[in-house]
């Protein structure tokens, strides 16, 4: 599983843990980077200060590389991007928008920066302003997703640039592992497989709410908004839909959502919280270290790949 991504961030699996805003605290940053993938902290809307205080928690976790998730929406975008210039952060993903404006300041750090995009329009343009890889995440993502599905993107983005690609949504084990590098991906990005960790801290009735789904509950709201948001069904989403149906105001639709990912993760709403989940939730089962997921997503490709060698007539290594 060695491809040019782990030169480039300096670790072991091109394996990335996906930016959750509430989610992907230090703890769960720490111990996906201590298991030799990629961990992030989600800055989400969060202030810069606690951003901050996350870095230098995940510092004395861990002395691997890890990284920052951006939510360029924030109104706290500014102050949080001074921490990282800082702090000196060794990676920053970035989310809903374009990071151009800071690309060259992180880049003077030494920071590598890695856009998430959901089109090969926005990929050829992060490419031209200097990132150093995209990630290109499919609709079968939780939170906030675009229209292409991962098998269909992934594809048409590596076909159009020449930075690495990594591959999101949708990746929940080693199957999928396998099928991203097919398609031309240099890794793969995993939230709703690492949320289900024992190091992730949200609340166990949503981990649990999770485990639960089935392969059809996680479904989409918003889409009235422009903004389509992918969560476990629940009555919160249930309401959404009985809004959107009547047409709704956006002001209607967003006081609806206000604090309900917050009241999820952290309080454990799972009937009216926002349990954001991709499509794979229906595959997850279990809750198990982070160190045991990364494991058993590589041992278990190399399996998948030496299957796959002896149906095409090669030899099984055994």
């Amino acid at each position: 599983m060695k491809t040019s991504i782990c030169k480039t961030l300096n670790i072991t699996y091109p394996i990335i843990q996906g930016g959750m805003a509430w989610v992907a605290t230090a703890e769960l940053a720490a111990a996906v980077s201590n298991a030799e993938g990629l961990g992030l902290i989600a800055a989400g809307n969060a202030p810069a200060d606690w951003v901050e205080n996350e870095i230098i928690k995940a510092r004395t976790l861990t002395d691997k590389p890890f990284g920052v998730n951006v939510m360029l929406l924030s109104p706290f975008v500014d102050e949080v991007m001074e921490v990282i210039y800082r702090q000196k952060v060794p990676v920053v993903t970035t989310g809903a928008g374009n990071p151009g404006k800071y690309i060259e300041k992180l880049k003077s750090i030494g920071t590598k920066i890695l856009p998430v995009v959901p089109s090969v329009a926005l990929a050829k343009r992060m490419e031209k302003e200097g990132a150093d890889a995209v990630i290109a995440e499919g609709t079968e993502a939780g939170g906030h997703i675009g229209e292409l599905t991962t098998m269909t993107l992934i594809p048409q983005v590596v076909d159009a640039v020449d930075i690495p690609v990594i591959a999101a949504g949708g990746i929940g084990d080693s199957r999928a592992v396998v099928a991203a590098m097919a398609l031309g991906a240099q890794g793969v990005q995993l939230g709703t497989r690492f949320l289900c960790s024992n190091e992730c801290i949200a609340h166990e009735n949503y981990k649990n709410a999770i485990i639960k789904a089935k392969d059809r509950d996680a479904i989409v709201t918003g889409r009235s908004t422009g903004h389509p948001v992918r969560t476990i069904k629940n009555k919160l989403t249930r309401d959404f839909d009985k809004l959107e149906a009547r047409k709704a105001s956006i002001e209607e639709l967003e006081k609806l959502g206000k604090g309900r990912l917050q009241a999820a993760v952290l309080e454990g709403d799972a009937k009216e919280g926002s349990i954001m989940a991709g499509q794979i939730a229906g595959l997850i089962c279990d809750i198990k270290p982070c160190h045991d997921i990364i494991q058993e997503l590589v041992n278990n490709t190399c399996d998948v790949i030496n299957r796959i060698n002896v149906f095409c007539g090669g030899k099984d290594d055994e």
